[in-house]
């Protein structure tokens, strides 16, 4: 039987529009999969992150920069803030735990107030990374991500001994020494390497504590607060500076140097007549680079959050991955049970000379957030 042209152009269109539809079907498939694969690669579970206060600006960027590490390696993120409340952290953590996290992330408030939800994690096969703040008394720690806190404080003490001149022989000068909140370990790595500077120099009279108050037991500020520090400020100004000067303060954070700043100011310093003493900090928080910026605090220690954040979320990865995270230090942080495994980044130090290529040249602020 003969076949007509019809006939063959009806043919060739039924095989066009059936591979088209083939084609249109098999890429439909291949995205639903595609998608399927990348829910679940996004969905590795829930990471809790508890962290100390929103009344540091510091802490705030700490847990947004965490969030954010977190959810680009594929992790839902329940983050908390306890605002220097050990029992609202403790319920917090334990919430966690009870919703079925899968690692804990954990700026513990008070280091030592955790064993027990800690050994509850532990028994549900739950990992603890301590963040920033070393836990101490249990074994359940498994990871420590923090800066070199003993550095924090040799830059610190570094930079009042270069700015007093004190290797050169120069002196005697005034110094007050404050400390950071008893309850958090970093406080003493930050108050010893700043003594490992600055003791020789007590010693050899260069450096004179009028006050006398001399080591963590009295120079200690509970909970950070620069309220605290103001008033003790206050004491020491009336107690031991009436007729002397005060040359250099330690301060270990840049909530207490603005609270010892605003007792200064209150006797007079910060003018032509009465220059301020030599102000050392640590966080490079907004406000105290805009305070360098206006001659009163001289000196603060940067430490970037985002590094930080990273270094935690690859352990959490590591960890879920069942790989051993990434550590450069197996000797420093014994809390009191164990040597906790730590990875230590480095801070920096940031004055009046180098805050815009540090913090805007790192992307780390902008600019105008100074004007």
């Amino acid at each position: 039987m003969p076949v007509s042209t019809g006939d063959i152009l009806d043919k060739i269109r039924g095989r066009t529009t059936l591979k088209t539809l083939t084609t249109t079907l098999a890429a439909v498939a291949f995205g639903a999969l595609g998608l399927l694969g990348a829910a679940q690669a996004q969905d590795k579970g829930t990471v809790g992150v508890a962290m100390p206060t929103k009344s540091s600006a510091r802490w705030i960027d700490d847990g947004n920069n965490m969030v954010k590490a977190l959810k680009e390696k594929g992790y839902n993120v329940d983050l908390q803030y306890a605002e220097d409340d050990i029992p609202n952290q403790l319920s917090q953590i334990e919430n966690m735990i009870t919703k079925g996290v899968k690692v804990l992330v954990i700026a513990a408030i008070d280091g030592t107030t955790l064993s027990d939800a800690l050994q509850q994690a532990a028994d549900k096969g739950i990992k603890v990374i301590a963040y920033d703040r070393l836990i101490r008394n249990s074994k359940n720690v498994d990871y420590y991500a923090t800066f070199d806190n003993f550095q924090v404080g040799v830059l610190q003490g570094g930079y009042i001994e270069k700015a007093l001149g004190l290797k050169e022989g120069k002196g005697p000068f005034n110094i007050e020494l404050f400390g950071g909140s008893p309850d958090d370990n970093n406080a003493y790595f930050f108050y010893n390497g700043a003594m490992s500077v600055l003791d020789p120099y007590i010693k050899n009279g260069k450096l004179k504590v009028q006050s006398g108050q001399m080591g963590m037991d009295k120079v200690s500020t509970l909970r950070w607060d620069g309220a605290v520090a103001q008033a003790r400020m206050d004491n020491l100004l009336s107690a031991f500076y009436t007729d002397k000067r005060v040359d250099a303060v330690l301060s270990p954070y840049d909530g207490l140097s603005i609270g010892i700043i605003s007792s200064l100011k209150g006797v007079g310093y910060g003018s032509p007549r009465q220059p301020m003493p030599i102000i050392t900090g640590q966080d490079a928080e907004v406000p105290s680079i805009k305070s360098i910026l206006a001659k009163e605090q001289t000196q603060t220690v940067f430490k970037d959050t985002r590094e930080l954040a990273k270094v935690a979320a690859n352990m959490v990865d590591a960890m879920m991955s069942g790989k051993a995270p990434e550590v450069n230090d197996t000797k420093t942080y014994e809390n009191g049970v164990k040597v906790v495994p730590s990875y230590l980044l480095k801070p920096v130090s940031v004055d009046a000379s180098n805050w815009k290529e540090v913090l805007v040249g790192s992307g780390y602020y902008k600019e105008d957030q100074f004007k």
